[in-house]
């Protein structure tokens, strides 16, 4: 509280009206005031409207959101290809980002996070570690897979199934400790309670969430996969007599 100042920007007088909102994300509450107003404030000649704050800094963080996330996803590709050497493998690993999204998106409503600028970088690193653990997983397949061949038991699909068992379901562990350690690494940050800590939380919040149900896909869905693409190499079987 103080004396009334005059205030100026531009070369025009400015008033300012200041709302603190906390039970509901700014963007919701900006877009409702914006109907409102709009249907019932007739602005006089000369007289122009700006929504400032925080919802100014959001505006201008999602139009970089618009460029990182899509350069951010094709530089992952782009290594997973370098890294692979196969369109298919890397298409695999993406395959991974989406599936993950359903438990950022679930943790992110148990907590009651609302979207936030947080809350999107926490979603583009877990692109980056769906893309390590899938990884994992498609190495241990593919090094199974050509040994199998290597030694000649690559003659049939009860084969081909045997390689994938030996690379999938016997490397679970690794598989589990690899997820469990970074989890266990993002959960400090859930319980932190001190200065930053609702900007982390919502940092670690998708990422703890996404690599629970990646790491399902990984262990159900891309054996699968895995089996579907290499089932076409194998040779084609006798007609006896």
């Amino acid at each position: 509280m103080g004396p009334d100042m005059v205030r100026s920007e531009a070369g025009r007088v400015v008033g300012l009206v200041s709302v603190n909102v906390a039970d509901r994300p700014i963007v919701d509450f900006v877009a409702d005031a914006k109907r409102i107003v709009a249907e019932q404030v007739e602005l006089p000649p000369g007289v122009r409207l700006e929504w400032a704050g925080q919802f100014e800094a959001w505006e201008r963080a999602r139009d970089r959101l618009l460029i990182v996330v899509p350069v951010t996803l094709l530089i992952v590709g782009l290594l997973l290809h370098l890294n692979t050497g196969s369109a298919v493998e890397t298409a695999m690993v993406l395959l991974a980002v989406p599936f993950s999204l359903v438990g950022a998106i679930w943790l992110l409503w148990a907590l009651d996070f609302h979207l936030s600028i947080a809350v999107y970088v926490g979603l583009i690193a877990l692109a980056g570690l769906d893309a390590q653990t899938g990884v994992v997983m498609l190495l241990y397949l593919t090094l199974a897979h050509r040994a199998h061949v290597a030694s000649g038991r690559m003659r049939d699909a009860d084969d081909l199934e045997e390689a994938i068992v030996e690379g999938a379901a016997r490397r679970i562990r690794p598989k589990a400790m690899t997820v469990i350690a970074m989890t266990a690494g993002l959960l400090p940050l859930l319980w932190s309670d001190g200065a930053g800590a609702d900007v982390m939380k919502r940092v670690a919040a998708p990422m703890a969430g996404g690599l629970v149900t990646s790491f399902a896909l990984e262990l159900l869905v891309y054996p699968a996969l895995f089996a579907i693409w290499k089932q076409r190499e194998l040779p084609e079987p006798r007609e006896t007599a």
